[in-house]
């Protein structure tokens, strides 16, 4: 990344303003904005997220705020409620309280000498969502808002659950919570209220995977913050981003499709991170673009950005399989609308393993008790998909599918003697019985190259007890056959010549998905089946001229001192003599010292998912987040524990928090608190 060190405007930074809430708590932010912008004011941006300004999130905020500031922007960053330097303590994602004091921060800079009353919202991630939900609340400040890496659906498309099933990112992200809940506020900004500060929020913050694990279903819970319940109450305008390898790209087409407002999307081939600092490359001038947005938006500056495509997509060309990616080739495609009339589709026949060109409509087709084809796959299968949302940080992206595709269904077409351009989601229509009430598939596309190598481009899951949608699963009956629709993830990719396409069915893709109760078969009918990719034709008298991406920019992080380098991996273990399994992975983030704050970081994650054999009953995940903080004359360390197993009827959630102080005596507990909690299971 290209580091900026002269801007159009001279900035002035404040590190810990108190922002007082209605209710007297006080919030704290830090502000970077022109000198001189009380005397001619500009628009505020808004960044609210719970990741702790002072070092959380120290380095991309001043890389992010500091250069869209130069640009003549006052930029906002704030702690949320209970996080970094802010008061009160923190419970759960998106509460009504958090969508409060939002709207209250955006009366509050709307208000203030420096800002000319126009304010726009921004954040990847939590500050993604919640800029879409507080759209919605419609403040009348806001005027624009850029969300990266947010859904719109709490339920069907967030960490927690895809096609009704529970994701293992469940776990791994109430850990992550769960961790930096256990933090206190600084010192050197709060003061001697430091320690009881942090006490309440020791007590307070909750075990939030047990809150999550009671809502099993889409119900009040999740749709309070999802704005797919009324896209019509957002009314300013929206830029949705993501990336291939991030778990949010299904919701930009979505959002595109269903929002009635100025909007664009665009996707990369990045993980869960900002374009400028996209994982896999190449990554883009992402803050010139937020510039050329807030421009249009915030200033009434035409710069053009609402006159290129609505939707920018990475084309992805074909890669070998592995677990992470410096680049992904390809190049950026455009569609002046989304959804797109000039993406068709193409069907697809199965039969036993063979995938061919449709001959009949599916409409035609009655369920009958002509050809099928059954599968019990190895609870094993799944140990090579990566996570649900990669965060680049390590081997987390699906490997060699060869590696799975033994415990699943398997049906492939013949080489292609045309590249096919796939944009869209792909849809599999299939009638599927099973041997017990409650069941899952998943269900993977893959590209196999001639030499065999199948690398995963994109897949879908969908628990059956969810068939007729979220908020009222119902049990199977053994042996009744049901027609049902499974929509993959959306994907961009190319299909080269030479390469087939192979569809893998499975019953089970573990540690991405909790497993269903008990082992299941499932028979497929092959005839009244079909699988659906639509196709974009290549376009490149449109795609030739798209308007280039910049080169990477951004301002100069913060100094600081890697004193204990980072250390990612992903292991898997098998033991053949008992036929236990188990995935460890290690997000070693090492020891950092900020030298501006003299403050020392050290973070490191333990995962654990372990199964044995067929025994559903031995599946578990198992997480543990030790964190510190220090300087000369203060040291705090947390160490976070959470256990996750399930029986046939209920979850069994263990987990435990361990708080210490170092002073002139030596290292003490100061806190230490353990939960057990047995939650039934809900057609899961």
């Amino acid at each position: 990344m290209k580091v900026i060190k002269t801007f159009p405007y001279e900035i002035l930074g404040e590190d810990h303003v108190r922002i007082r809430m209605t209710d007297g708590v006080h919030l704290s932010a830090k502000i970077w904005r022109p000198i001189g912008s009380n005397v001619l004011p500009v628009p505020a941006i808004l960044e609210f997220i719970p990741y702790r300004k002072r070092f959380g999130t120290a380095i991309r905020d001043a890389v992010n705020h500091r250069y869209i500031a130069g640009q003549g922007y006052a930029c906002v960053r704030v702690d949320l409620r209970g996080s970094g330097e802010s008061e009160g303590v923190l419970e759960d994602e998106y509460l009504p309280q958090e969508l409060d004091d939002g709207m209250a921060i955006i009366s509050w800079i709307a208000a203030q000498p420096w800002c000319d009353g126009n304010v726009g919202m921004m954040g990847i991630s939590w500050g993604g969502f919640n800029a879409l939900q507080i759209a919605a609340l419609q403040p009348p400040a806001l005027k624009a808002v850029v969300a990266a890496s947010a859904t719109d659906d709490r339920f069907a498309d967030d960490i927690h659950h895809m096609g009704g099933c529970l994701l293992g990112d469940t776990l791994s992200w109430a850990s992550v919570m769960f961790s930096y809940n256990s933090l206190p506020p600084d010192p050197a900004c709060v003061g001697k209220a430091w320690r009881s500060m942090w006490l309440q929020r020791l007590e307070g913050s909750g075990l939030w995977l047990e809150k999550w694990l009671r809502h099993q279903r889409r119900d009040e819970y999740w749709r309070h913050g999802s704005i797919c319940e009324n896209y019509g109450a957002i009314k300013c305008p929206v830029f949705a981003v993501s990336g291939w390898a991030d778990g949010y790209s299904n919701a930009i087409f979505r959002m595109l499709a269903k929002l009635d407002v100025p909007r664009k999307g665009l996707i990369g081939p990045w993980s869960h991170r900002y374009p400028h600092f996209g994982e896999p490359g190449p990554a883009i001038g992402f803050l010139q673009e937020l510039v050329r947005w807030w421009d249009h938006w915030l200033k009434g500056i035409d710069a053009g950005i609402m006159n290129e495509p609505m939707l920018r997509v990475w084309m992805q060309e074909s890669v070998p399989p592995t677990t992470s990616y410096v680049e992904r080739p390809g190049r950026w495609v455009g569609e002046p609308i989304w959804p797109s009339a000039k993406v068709e589709e193409i069907e697809y026949d199965l039969a036993p393993g063979r995938l061919m060109l449709a001959t009949s409509p599916i409409a035609t087709r009655e369920i009958d008790n002509g050809e099928t084809v059954s599968i019990q796959s190895p609870l094993t299968v799944g140990l090579f998909g990566g996570k649900w949302c990669s965060y680049a940080a390590g081997p987390d992206l699906a490997h060699d599918q060869r590696q799975e595709d033994g415990g699943a269904l398997v049906f492939e077409s013949e080489a292609l003697t045309a590249p096919l351009e796939v944009l869209g989601a792909p849809e599999l229509s299939i009638v599927v019985e099973s041997s017990r009430p409650i069941a899952m598939v998943a269900v993977r596309l893959s590209d196999v190259r001639p030499n065999g190598e199948a690398t995963r481009v994109t897949y879908g899951l969908l628990n059956l007890t969810h068939r007729n949608g979220n908020a009222k699963p119902s049990q199977l009956e053994p042996g009744k056959p049901y027609r049902v629709r499974l929509k993959l993830n959306e994907i961009a990719q190319v299909i080269p010549v030479g390469h087939r396409i192979r569809i893998s069915l499975s019953t089970s893709y573990w540690p991405l998905a909790w497993p269903p109760p008990e082992p299941v078969r499932l028979t497929f009918h092959l005839k009244p089946s079909q699988f659906r990719l639509p196709v974009r034709r290549p376009r490149p008298g449109e795609d030739e001229t798209l308007h280039p991406f910049g080169e990477p920019e951004g301002a100069a992080p913060p100094p600081t001192t890697m004193i204990d380098p980072e250390h990612h991996s992903w292991t898997v273990h098998r033991d053949l003599a008992s036929d236990n399994s188990v995935l460890h992975v290690v997000d070693d983030r090492g020891t950092v010292r900020f030298e501006d704050i003299d403050l020392t970081v050290k973070t490191r994650a333990d995962e654990w998912y372990r199964s044995r054999g067929d025994d559903f009953r031995s599946v578990n995940g198992e997480t543990c987040w030790e964190r510190s903080l220090s300087r000369a004359d203060w040291s705090i360390k947390t160490i976070t524990r959470t256990h996750l197993t399930s029986s046939a009827t209920d979850f069994h959630v263990r987990a435990d928090i361990d708080a210490y102080e170092t002073d002139a005596f030596g290292e003490r507990r100061v806190f230490s608190r353990s939960w057990n909690c047995k939650i039934p299971r809900d057609h899961i």
